[in-house]
């Protein structure tokens, strides 16, 4: 969590200095985001908290998810988890929202897939998505290149706004 701590510290003072909040919602991050948002000092000031969403029982259950939030959007694709972030986004009441979904390994996916593989999507003023895929089965760097993506592509659309 050490190498998340700088760009969390920043996207902090960028938010605080704004006057913006932030959600998040995470799977296979595992909840290193939030940890790492937690870590700043005067986090209460910007962020609203964060669910960790592992299995489709929690999802249904949180967010009342029955199946797909539109019949034509497939789980682990960028649509997807661009409609989880703005529920996580609409549910706390933020200025911005992250989600992410993926597999970190070893095995990939049910939904197809390979491990290493992960979409985030940020919802807010500047909406985005990426979707990152490491090649490797390694769940605990996966987890860590995951949480990094992330907090690259909230302190782009932070920066450039």
């Amino acid at each position: 969590m050490q190498d998340l701590l700088p760009v969390a510290a920043e996207i902090a003072e960028l938010l605080k200095k704004r006057g913006e909040t932030l959600a998040l919602s995470e799977s296979s991050m595992g909840g290193l985001v939030s940890a790492s948002f937690v870590a700043q000092p005067g986090a209460s000031a910007f962020y609203l908290g964060s669910t960790v969403i592992y299995t489709r029982g929690a999802a249904k259950a949180l967010y009342g998810l029955e199946g797909a939030p539109r019949p034509d959007l497939k789980p682990l694709t960028e649509p997807y988890v661009a409609v989880m972030a703005e529920r996580v986004r609409g549910t706390l009441n933020a200025t911005w929202a992250l989600a992410e979904m993926g597999a970190s390994g070893p095995s990939g996916s049910p939904y197809g897939p390979p491990p290493g593989t992960a979409v985030i999507a940020l919802a807010g003023p500047a909406p985005a998505a990426i979707t990152v895929s490491t090649g490797s089965a390694d769940r605990a760097a996966n987890m860590r290149a995951f949480a990094q993506a992330a907090l690259r592509l909230l302190r782009q659309a932070l920066s450039t706004r």
